[in-house]
């Protein structure tokens, strides 16, 4: 069987030998389906869906009717028959999208020349997500390595209302007027954003041994003070990591949400209210990595070490009876933020110490430990400090994705 061959859509006069080359390898990479399905050796291998990219929702100001969208990703684990969901999770009416496709980013809003793919839904170019709704899109054919730059572009004739994504993406995105959609060029993505709109999951298909780790957290998570457009969230270090290694652990979704608290709404729905969205419905999960704490501690509405380890148990309960394993990093200390208080580091030392000695997580990474100052352990090292005292810059980010034993997310 030939490999299909996909035109490219503009010309690549001038473009040197070595860019051409990189190019090609893209292409052939990310779409040669064809000739893998062909393969006897993987026609009888069991395979599934796997998580590569994920983002938690929450509402991003309002709709905007005839706007294109060119949203940067970076995918985990590589694999097959991309498919992507969108959301409607905060809207309050139904919003269409008429134009959606998947390729390649090459620089900027420019992507790899023929790489860009329309995406269908049931096998229609367009979908209606109802208000609360999501939707899947059918899988793509083809190949999507790991650590691709993907940029999925997306355009809808009548969004209004509020506006479901992830407000702090730590990436930049760009935005069009009108629908261009299906054009590599970056020409008429002239606007930027920090945003990711209406998309929060990519899967693809691969091995069935292959499973991911959600990350649940909050800005720490979401890479605040971490440099943008580099992927430098500690997520995306342990991403690197689980590349490089001996697991079958391969996919990571970055769901830390900034502010996000385990008890209570606020900045985004709880841990506890997001749970199922935003882990539990992800294909091909095998752990959960649990690092949220400090904002309930940090916002003096009392709550007690007692009542957070409660919120802590009942996201056990239910990722357990989900059939997936937990790991429980401790909360990590920020004396010098504004909200620090003696009262508030007195709950952190009392939550820390049960996820410790606990037993009931399946493993514990401990960020504190990881984190704190030799001199004074409650305040962050100026080494990692990324200057606020509370949020660890890069090499912060690369220490606690560095203390994560990778054996522990293998959940057996």
């Amino acid at each position: 069987m030939t490999a299909r061959r996909f035109p490219a859509r503009r010309s690549l006069a001038g473009r040197s030998p070595a860019r051409l080359l990189v190019a090609a390898l893209f292409v052939v990479t990310l779409f040669a389906g064809a000739v893998l399905q062909g393969a006897p050796a993987h026609a009888a291998e069991p395979r599934h869906d796997v998580i590569t990219w994920g983002a938690s929702a929450d509402r991003v100001g309002e709709g905007v009717a005839d706007r294109g969208y060119r949203l940067v990703v970076r995918t985990s684990v590589g694999g097959s028959d991309l498919r992507i969901r969108l959301t409607n999770a905060f809207g309050d009416r139904p919003v269409t999208f008429d134009s959606v496709y998947a390729g390649v980013r090459q620089q900027g809003a420019a992507l790899v020349p023929g790489s860009n793919r329309r995406l269908r839904f049931g096998g229609a170019d367009s979908v209606t997500i109802p208000a609360g709704g999501t939707a899947l899109s059918d899988p793509l054919s083809g190949r999507l390595p790991a650590a691709t730059d993907l940029a999925v572009s997306l355009h809808s004739p009548d969004a209004a209302g509020p506006a479901s994504g992830h407000g702090m993406a730590m990436q930049t995105s760009y935005l069009a007027q009108g629908d261009h959609t299906a054009e590599e060029s970056a020409d008429r993505w002239g606007a930027t954003t920090g945003s990711w709109f209406y998309l929060d999951a990519v899967s693809v298909r691969a091995n069935a041994s292959t499973g991911a780790v959600v990350a649940l957290g909050d800005s720490i998570t979401d890479g605040w003070q971490s440099t943008s457009d580099l992927a430098r969230r500690w997520p995306d270090y342990l991403a690197r990591r689980l590349q490089q290694a001996n697991t079958a652990v391969k996919g990571v979704a970055n769901e830390g949400i900034s502010g996000n608290k385990v008890l209570a709404d606020g900045a985004g729905q709880s841990a506890l209210n997001r749970l199922e969205r935003d882990v539990l419905s992800h294909p091909g999960v095998r752990t959960v990595f649990l690092f949220e704490g400090v904002n309930d501690i940090k916002a003096h509405t009392e709550v007690t070490a007692q009542e957070l380890i409660a919120g802590y148990r009942e996201i056990l309960r239910r990722v357990h009876a989900a059939g997936k394993c937990v790991v429980g990093a401790t909360v990590a200390p920020f004396e010098g933020w504004s909200e620090w208080d003696p009262a508030a580091e007195t709950v952190r030392q009392e939550v820390n110490a049960f996820i410790r000695t606990s037993g009931e997580f399946d493993a514990v990474t401990d960020f504190d430990r990881i984190l704190r100052s030799p001199y004074n352990p409650q305040r962050i090292l100026p080494f990692f400090d990324g200057g606020d005292h509370l949020h660890p810059n890069d090499k912060g980010m690369q220490a606690m994705a560095d203390a994560v034993d990778l054996t522990a997310l293998d959940c057996p």
